[in-house]
């Protein structure tokens, strides 16, 4: 049934319908919660113990990467997502739900608001990983307000367009295949080291893709860094990959489902 000829209630119901579908099935295969939890943590005791007293930053440098791997820890999240909305495609339930009086939208959102709440959850996790490890945050609670909300709004951002990627993968391993580049993005940007340090043309890529404004944003609400125009940047960011996401995944998913 067309989202067009459905009430707003109908739809948001038929939507947290699906979201308590998708954390069901969270629940019955926790495998990939705990990988999305245990890479970056792993990634986070290497770069700490092994490769943190080599590292000059200024400052502890557990205190310099932890926001680096929180967005590190939603960008394996997104790997999941892609991977969910890609099984949902070929195993045939996208042919159960057109037979049923539901929102078609509803199912795209469930699988964005189930992949915000698995990638919420996660990101404390490795927070409180890292507060044992001896992360030390500066923030008041203005601060902490405006981390939640800037991390939030990168997890809504990249969940449209993992499940945008889902929905292009012809099959679960290609959607997982996809999501690499977003996994790459951290790693060659001001997450892990400074991107004054990089040779310049690296250096100029690093300042300049979506991932370091919104990392120099997070860590400055923490640390009491200088953030400068990044939090805009970073507000900006966000705004552009939800909107992509959002467009073409339903776009997407029309064309898959009417065919």
């Amino acid at each position: 049934m067309s989202t067009q000829t459905l009430p707003r209630t109908a739809v948001a119901a038929d939507s947290l319908a699906m979201l308590r579908r998708s954390l069901k099935h969270l629940l019955r295969s926790p495998d990939s919660m705990i990988m999305a939890v245990a890479l970056p943590i792993m990634l986070m005791l290497l770069f700490v113990y092994v490769f943190g007293g080599a590292i000059d930053t200024g400052t502890a440098y557990i205190n310099y990467v932890v926001p680096g791997i929180i967005l590190l820890c939603a960008a394996f999240g997104a790997s999941t997502t892609a991977v969910g909305v890609s099984s949902d495609m070929t195993e045939g339930i996208i042919d159960r739900f057109r037979t049923l009086p539901i929102a078609q939208s509803s199912f795209l959102t469930g699988h964005v608001l189930a992949s915000v709440v698995r990638n919420l959850l996660t990101t404390a996790i490795v927070f409180a990983v890292a507060l044992l490890m001896g992360f030390r945050p500066t923030s008041d609670p203005m601060k902490w307000l405006g981390v939640i909300g800037m991390i939030a709004a990168f997890v809504f951002a990249l969940s449209y367009l993992s499940t945008a990627l889902g929905l292009l993968a012809k099959n679960p391993e290609a959607a997982g295949g996809f999501t690499f580049v977003i996994m790459f993005l951290p790693y060659v940007s001001s997450a892990f080291v400074p991107a004054e340090t990089m040779p310049t043309w690296l250096r100029w890529f690093a300042e300049n893709q979506p991932i370091t404004p919104i990392i120099e944003t997070v860590r400055g609400l923490l640390m009491g860094t200088p953030i400068g125009n990044n939090a805009w940047l970073a507000v900006a960011w966000c705004a552009v990959i939800a909107a992509v996401g959002f467009v073409w995944a339903n776009v997407l998913y029309r064309n898959r489902v009417t065919r």
